[in-house]
């Protein structure tokens, strides 16, 4: 196959003198609607519309008191359940614009249509079989899992087609379905408590064996992950068909079906276990419900040490043209050796000047980020082939990786040192030479006069200064001649 991605340095430098701060992203020139921040502002107007009136729902179905009394104890399992979501999310983390618009849509529009929806439904049967209690238990083992797993896949929907470049595998799916469930159980949950509140304001119950502390140890200490569990199914059949790539189109409508159908039918099973008798709820919980949760978690974690390996596979040909340091994809394949690094940037300015630390760790983590996302893209180009923006998209990345480079290399040369990765890689490529560090501890190894890289198991090697006469960064004539970058880093002029 072509190598894609390879173009030396300098050569790519070279081509565009002068130029430090490239725009490639062509402006849209259009009608108002067309614009970004009208579209933006119209989905948070949107949301917020659906807030208020769920609100209003949410409150004159439990009383003020009870809305209150069911807010504070909604809220509480909310950050823990992010937090896990957002550690998962560590290797390419996403926006947060993005995950916050899954949490909002969860809470607020796919809480909204599963009332409105959910209500009528049953309404409806119970008029037309006269049925009531038939009618309640239909609606929710039937009714409740087909709207609302719909509605909270929405967002999965709009995410996948209007921000593609966020949305590249599993981990992604998964991350997104997990916020826009816990938005979702999050409005529940008020909705339940409050209720349970009002019944136990009716009764004169306190203490333990009220119906409000049975609702919050069922609902928030022994399945706060149910709804995320649902929704996550949704959420690999689109991770897996990101991953699929645009050959396999009909991958690409059938994994996201079914992920819905079962997340239906577990929700379904979870709903309808109040049917089997007294013991139905621990007998789904124990045998069904918790075993599929081990093994989504299974599968999210080894997702995610699947995306480090493939920083490891895919970002040695780009230390092999030069745009990285050969020490550089082993620490970025290592969540430890991230952290060490931008640990090691925060530390370098935190003395006289704390903000200058926090800029430079804010950079690594940059860099950190745009190169785990060439990684993915050059990995869907080799399974998927290239596609037509694939080398705008490229080059963007990599210029963002040249602005940070000054700062974020030598902390990924030195962290890659001081965690071990360089001594479990081998042997050092063929002529480089030690160095002394900013960071204090001295890496091991710097390039010398003539770097070769060594090949890579599935490129060749090359020689990012071939068209210099073989003289590496910073011998040169002067800083930024001759077309190779100068020993300041900065871009030849």
């Amino acid at each position: 196959m072509p190598v894609l991605g390879a173009q030396p340095v300098d050569e790519f430098l070279a081509a565009v003198p002068g130029r430090r701060h490239w725009l490639y992203r062509p402006r849209r020139v259009g009608l108002v609607w067309r614009s970004r921040a009208f579209r933006a502002g119209a989905v948070v107007f949107v949301l917020a519309l659906c807030g208020l009136v769920i609100l209003a729902l949410v409150r004159e179905q439990t009383g003020t008191e009870g809305f209150l009394v069911g807010l504070g104890l909604a809220v509480l399992p909310v950050p823990l359940l992010m937090g896990a979501f957002r550690w998962l999310d560590r290797v390419d983390p996403g926006p947060w614009r993005s995950l916050l618009f899954a949490f909002a849509w969860g809470s607020c529009a796919a809480a909204l249509v599963a009332i409105v929806a959910n209500s009528f439904a049953t309404r409806w049967i119970a008029t037309a079989t006269a049925d009531p209690a038939g009618a309640d238990t239909l609606g929710a083992t039937v009714i409740a899992p087909v709207v609302e797993e719909s509605a909270k896949a929405a967002a999965l929907v709009l995410i996948f087609l209007f921000r593609r470049r966020q949305f590249s595998g599993l981990v992604d799916g998964i991350v997104v379905a997990g916020f826009t469930a816990t938005g979702f159980a999050f409005t529940e949950n008020i909705l339940y408590l409050g209720n349970a509140f009002g019944e136990d304001q009716q009764a004169g119950a306190a203490g333990f064996g009220s119906v409000t502390v049975g609702t919050f140890v069922v609902r928030v200490l022994m399945s706060p992950f149910a709804h995320p569990l649902f929704t996550v199914l949704t959420g690999i059949g689109f991770g897996l068909a990101a991953a699929a790539g645009r050959r396999h189109r009909v991958r690409r409508v059938l994994f996201p079906v079914l992920g819905l159908l079962l997340a239906m039918g577990m929700h379904a099973a979870w709903n309808g276990s109040s049917v089997l008798g007294p013991y139905g709820f621990y007998l789904v919980y124990g045998v069904f419900m918790m075993p599929c949760f081990g093994l989504v978690t299974w599968l999210a974690v080894w997702s995610r040490q699947r995306e480090l390996r493939t920083l490891a596979e895919e970002l040695p040909v780009y230390a092999s043209a030069g745009w990285l340091a050969w020490p550089e994809p082993l620490a970025l394949a290592s969540l430890r050796a991230r952290g060490v690094a931008r640990d090691a940037a925060r530390h370098l300015g935190s003395h006289p000047d704390p903000a200058r630390g926090k800029q430079a760790a804010r950079a690594v983590a940059e860099y950190e980020s745009f190169a785990t996302s060439l990684a993915m893209l050059r990995r869907r180009a080799r399974h998927d082939g290239p596609g037509e923006d694939f080398a705008v998209r490229e080059r963007e990345l990599l210029h963002h990786l040249w602005q940070r480079r000054a700062v974020a290399s030598p902390a990924l040369t030195y962290a890659a040192q001081v965690t071990g990765r360089i001594h479990r890689a081998g042997p050092p490529v063929p002529g480089v030479l030690p160095r002394q560090s900013p960071y204090g501890q001295a890496p091991r190894w710097q390039p010398a006069a003539r770097p070769v890289p060594a090949p890579h198991r599935h490129y060749g090697g090359y020689n990012p200064y071939l068209h210099t006469g073989g003289a590496a960064p910073g011998r040169s004539e002067g800083p930024g001649r001759g077309g190779v970058p100068g020993r300041d880093g900065t871009p030849p002029v």
